[in-house]
């Protein structure tokens, strides 16, 4: 290349698509212009958490004869990462806390995202050639947050925009205890009104979660199906882990009005604490913390510490799910660490056939572990557990994690859309 055009050449450009953000469920194209033919240049991605930790990624790429480089063409050449994988930065982002999981803490402001172009393939990075800043949001335009103070209910309600009335959702997270309300948040830029329920540990919620009972839930369920902007007489539940077996019970022993349950790498007997419903009280599955593992680097892992519920006396915690109107959504990690939600799923399929019920909907991911999140946040294989307080192996390669939080995410709308739409329920085939 000859003096004349080197000096002539465009400086680099970083460009987005949508340039203004997104939300943070979807995509953003990201592409590169002005460089060199064939120039090596390293891309990374960096963003602060409310908590200040640093989540970063990086990938190696080659432009194009032209002298361009886009992420949706070009694999990435190593790095945090490598293949044809164009939301890459994103999800392979790993923080420079020890065990830290990303979430969002507060969904009314964004996440941003920082990225830059740099020159060459060092492992430290060369010389900044183009930057950006990309913003990714957690609610729709038009989606409206409601704070929920009702009775005992501690929560809040995210409606979509317009002045009709939404299907309805109530979202349940895990052991962890808190209010999460990114999963709700993101929901309701897909046409639902969707509750995020605290149980515990939030506000003047019992402290543990020992003290929860069924009860709570029965209110919030009425404080849905009383609202005006809810779509009655049909209510969905989604839940993940701890916030599943929750739903299963709700679904089970409150199930007037529940015809659509998604539960994400979910056991089907009651875990960790008695469950108790007025003069009802279902006992925990009794768990062995002598068949703990360790990993190679000394990460806890629990898949084998559950009894089986399906022996005696283990059987009396299993959730009687066949009282449930269904349908249910089985979304399953098949490296799941956390527990054998695969085979939880099939167990509630045989009990289910075997009183003639529907069968679930099962679909299963390989690699994916358990902490199942909307798209493209950064899988969370390892992290310190709220109620152990230690690390805990959860599972889960992360590119094929990725593309199965992808999948899920749509299962999960398609499952609800359907469900909730009014429509008599019919049997699924797929396993």
């Amino acid at each position: 290349m000859n003096a004349f055009t080197t000096q002539n050449r465009m400086a680099p450009t970083m460009i987005l698509e949508p340039a203004n953000g997104c939300l943070c469920d979807q995509p953003v194209h990201i592409s590169v212009r002005g460089l060199a033919p064939e120039q090596p240049v390293t891309l990374r991605a960096a963003l602060h958490d409310e908590k200040g930790a640093l989540f970063s990624a990086h990938a190696r790429y080659r432009a194009d004869a032209h002298g361009e480089l886009d992420l949706a063409r070009a694999p990435a050449l190593g790095g945090s990462f490598a293949g044809l994988e164009p939301m890459g930065l994103l999800w392979a982002m790993e923080p420079d806390r020890p065990f830290w999981r990303l979430v969002k803490r507060d969904v009314q402001t964004p996440f941003v995202v920082e990225l830059e172009v740099l020159e060459g393939h060092e492992p430290e990075g060369g010389r900044q050639l183009a930057k950006a800043v990309h913003e990714r949001h957690f609610m729709a335009p038009g989606v409206r947050r409601v704070p929920v103070r009702e009775g005992r209910v501690r929560a809040t309600l995210f409606l979509p925009p317009g002045k009709d009335r939404s299907p309805g959702i109530i979202d349940l997270f895990g052991s962890g205890g808190g209010l999460c309300e990114y999963r709700a948040s993101l929901l309701a830029g897909h046409g639902f009104a969707v509750l995020a329920l605290a149980y515990f540990r939030f506000e003047d919620l019992p402290e543990y979660l020992r003290d929860v009972r069924l009860e709570y839930f029965e209110e919030a369920l009425a404080f849905m199906l009383q609202h005006p902007k809810v779509k009655g007489p049909d209510i969905g539940l989604l839940g993940f882990s701890k916030g599943g077996d929750l739903c299963l019970s709700v679904a089970t022993f409150l199930k007037d009005n529940i015809t659509a349950t998604v539960l994400i790498n979910t056991c089907v007997a009651n875990t960790m604490v008695p469950l108790c419903y007025k003069d009802l009280v279902v006992p925990e599955l009794a768990c062995d913390p002598t068949k703990q593992k360790t990993t190679a680097s000394g990460l806890l892992d629990l898949v084998d510490i559950w009894n089986n519920p399906l022996e005696e006396p283990n059987r009396q915690s299993l959730i009687p799910l066949e009282k449930a109107q269904g349908p249910f959504l089985f979304i399953v990690g098949l490296d799941d660490h956390n527990w054998k939600s695969e085979f939880y799923a099939h167990i509630a399929c045989g009990r289910l056939q075997a009183h003639g019920k529907d069968r679930p909907q099962i679909i299963c991911y390989p690699d994916t572990g358990h902490c199942v999140d909307p798209p493209y946040f950064p899988p969370s294989i390892a992290s310190v557990h709220a109620t152990f307080g230690v690390p805990i192996f959860y599972g889960g390669e992360p590119s094929a994690h990725s593309r199965a939080q992808v999948d899920a995410w749509q299962q999960i709308q398609t499952f609800f859309q359907k469900y909730l739409s009014g429509e008599k329920p019919v049997k699924s085939s797929k396993m």
